[in-house]
């Protein structure tokens, strides 16, 4: 694929994500953080100055910077992720009416989800 083709394509899916998660942090059912990583991602491989700009952005790039530097996801995107797949997990166990084997794998999918974001540190360690 020519260069400036794929450039474009991590632009756009930079951008998308980035709006997927602004619209997260008005929408409590959508995760904005890892949108955000997302973006910064493409934006590494689609924009230099696009990255800098997510990265150093005043309302999420401390976020993305504790990621990037000392893999700290901060207790309150904890929270609001453990919350959002407990209900997800109520919701397709009591109400949807997918097969067995699809909640399984959802439930399965949660949990590494969860375990994921529980076993990270909530903020940095000190080096003292």
């Amino acid at each position: 694929m020519e260069n400036k083709t794929k450039r474009y394509l991590y632009l756009g899916f930079g951008w998308l994500m980035f709006i997927l998660g602004f619209i997260g942090a008005f929408l409590p059912v959508l995760p904005t953080t890892p949108f955000m990583l997302l973006a910064l991602w493409a934006f590494s491989k689609g924009s230099e100055t696009l990255h800098d700009w997510l990265y150093h952005h005043p309302k999420y790039g401390d976020t993305l910077r504790q990621w990037d530097q000392y893999g700290v996801i901060p207790l309150k995107a904890k929270i609001t992720s453990i919350s959002m797949m407990s209900l997800s997990a109520i919701y397709l166990i009591f109400f949807s009416g997918i097969p067995n084997y699809g909640i399984i794998s959802a439930l399965a999918l949660m949990a590494y989800g969860a375990y994921f974001v529980l076993t990270k540190p909530s903020q940095k360690k000190d080096d003292d």
